[in-house]
This record gives structure tokens, sequence and C-alpha cells, in this order.
């Protein structure tokens, strides 16, 4: 059976589109340096609780008024702790993981977005410009209360050097 020339037209433009579709996909991968990030390490989440430093969840100074790490675990309808507070200028690292099912951690206005998956450690590198607040949500749903789940970070006004 003949195929007509409009339809040939077609079939043969599909056939292009997918190949310069996977030809700029393998380009952003493998020029371009897109990569997806792989897991910081693993936990049994049945542990976490029993299991350094997600035993001891919070904020630690790693160096004063700069850089920061922030322990998170992320559970059931709540983020662990539930409000980060971190001077003005200052980069944090976010070490995280989940306790029970599937979640997301994205801080609003910020590039910061990383599902996190039970048994896997998430890293999350941000820095934080300006005095304000920022939320973490979760963008998977978690169940009934998932509207609920979410955690607040107050970047608080540099703390001026004496003159």
């Amino acid at each position: 059976m003949p195929i007509e020339r409009s339809e040939r037209l077609f079939i043969n433009l599909s056939i292009l589109m997918l190949v310069i579709f996977f030809i700029a996909v393998l380009v952003s991968a493998f020029i371009g340096g897109l990569q997806v990030p792989a897991p910081a390490g693993t936990i049994d989440p049945a542990a976490i609780n029993q299991t350094a430093p997600f035993d001891n969840p919070g904020v630690r100074e790693l160096v004063p008024g700069k850089r920061y790490e922030v322990v998170m675990i992320a559970q059931t309808w709540a983020f662990i702790p539930g409000e980060i507070r971190v001077p003005a200028g200052s980069e944090v690292t976010f070490r995280i993981t989940s306790r029970d099912v599937i979640h997301g951690f994205e801080i609003t206005g910020k590039n910061a977005n990383v599902m996190l998956i039970p048994g896997q450690i998430s890293l999350v590198k941000v820095k934080f410009d300006k005095p304000g607040e920022h939320y973490i949500i979760c963008h998977e749903y978690c169940g009934i209360g998932h509207q609920t789940m979410y955690a607040k970070i107050i970047v608080e006004p540099a703390p001026q050097a004496a003159k």
C-alpha cells in the first residue's frame, strides 16, 4: 500500500524530531554535565534514631557565621527540626532523609528541590544572602496531612563586626 506524500513528510519530520531530541539529551548529559544527583549515602529507615547524625537533628555551625549543616528528617507530615535559624550570607548544607515514605523537599524562593526516599540520604546546598523567611515544603503527596508538612527557615541579619 503506497504512502501519500504528506504522510511520508510527517513520518520523516517525526523521526527527525526524535533524533534531534535524543542528540539534545546526550549533549546535555555528557557535554553539559547535566546529571541526576546520586544519593549521598544510605541509612536503615528503621534505625534513624540510632544512627549519627540523624540521632540528633538540628543546625550545626561549621564555620562561624559562614557555613552551616542542617541535619533533617522528613516523616509523616513533619520536618524535624521544624524551624531553622541562620544568619544572612551563610551557606547551608542540608543533610536529609525520610523515615517512612517518599517526601519532597523544596525551599521557597531558592533553587533547591530534591526527592527524599526512605533509605537514602540527600544533600542540598543553599546560600541565604538576605534576611527573611523561607519555607521548606513537601511537594510529593505523602498522605492525608500532606498540606501541613512544612518547616520554616529564618534568615537573620548577619551580626556586625566590632569596629
